[in-house]
């Protein structure tokens, strides 16, 4: 699963993978490289990514929301597959079909890589704010360690709802960065893996209420490792959403380990069993909302 939209459209792979996981029309011309003296670059970075049709993963997830102390703890499995190339306005793009990334539901996911890496061009169901922000990059090639560049900076856009309920729509500013942190191993029920790609991101949105003239802030921060052959491995993502009008702020925090992969025409799982469950967020109307329009998902095997 390539992470890649999550608050614009799901809570939970926004690096999308994702957290968590390119060339892009929207990368700034102020991307630096940290630490240029000491950089190194990662070797067939393509292969941390895998997309060929009928690729599969599943991952175990786990939500934890609360406010002051823990309200909820939730577990759930989310499969991804690679479905296929689809045209899309005359652009040929990879889709990836989840089956209930971040505990939210079914959808599809679009993206399109090449030799200058993977942009992310939205996804199914879509939401207003994201039509105006894709396509954006969410990797580049070649990879450097470690290097950081900014996806978005885009101002006074259209949220798509309505919060404080007086008729209009509210604005907002989104900033997004992504950094490269380096190699390390990882563990998950999968497998071990000695050197991981570590990636991390963060979004912060800035929304401007209509009614009050009020701003309030939203902000999503992701860590994915990415495993050579396989693609994602793990992520944990949290996201910070303002309760309108208590003066606090809700965190929710999300994790998927790969526990199970057909990747390259050999399938290998890992037997863990939990009955995942439903309904997380969902008896938080407002606050759910800002959710679904928030963040983009995950990174790279589906960031």
């Amino acid at each position: 699963m390539f992470v890649g939209r999550r608050l614009i459209d799901q809570p939970g792979p926004w690096l999308s993978t994702m957290m968590v996981i390119t060339v892009a029309v929207l990368a700034q011309p102020n991307s630096f490289v940290l630490a240029e003296s000491s950089s190194q670059t990662i070797v067939e970075a393509e292969e941390y990514f895998p997309d060929q049709p009928g690729h599969r993963w599943k991952y175990r997830g786990r939500v934890t929301e609360g406010v002051v102390e823990q309200i909820a703890d939730i577990t759930f499995v989310n499969t991804s597959t690679v479905m296929g190339e689809e045209v899309v306005d005359g652009v040929t793009l990879t889709v990836f079909r989840d089956t209930n990334p971040g505990n939210q539901g079914a959808s599809d996911s679009y993206y399109l890589r090449d030799a200058a890496g993977i942009r992310y061009y939205g996804s199914k169901p879509g939401t207003e704010l994201e039509r105006q922000l894709i396509p954006y990059q969410i990797i580049r090639f070649p990879i450097q360690i470690p290097s950081s560049f900014q996806q978005l900076a885009r101002k006074n856009l259209d949220l798509g709802i309505d919060l404080d309920r007086d008729g209009k729509s509210e604005r907002v500013d989104v900033q997004a960065w992504v950094t490269i942190k380096g190699q390390e191993p990882i563990s998950v029920p999968f497998a071990t893996y000695p050197e991981a790609v570590r990636m991390e991101a963060r979004m912060s949105m800035l929304v401007h209420l209509s009614r009050s003239g009020k701003t309030v802030r939203a902000s999503d921060t992701m860590i994915a490792w990415f495993a050579k052959g396989v693609g994602l491995v793990k992520y944990i993502e949290r996201q910070t959403v303002p309760m309108l009008g208590t003066g606090k702020d809700r965190v929710i925090e999300i994790t998927e380990e790969l526990e199970e992969a057909e990747v390259g025409g050999e399938i290998a799982s890992f037997g863990r069993s939990k009955s995942p469950a439903k309904g997380v967020l969902t008896h938080h109307a407002l606050d759910h909302e800002l959710l679904q329009i928030a963040f983009p998902s995950r990174l790279g095997a589906h960031p």
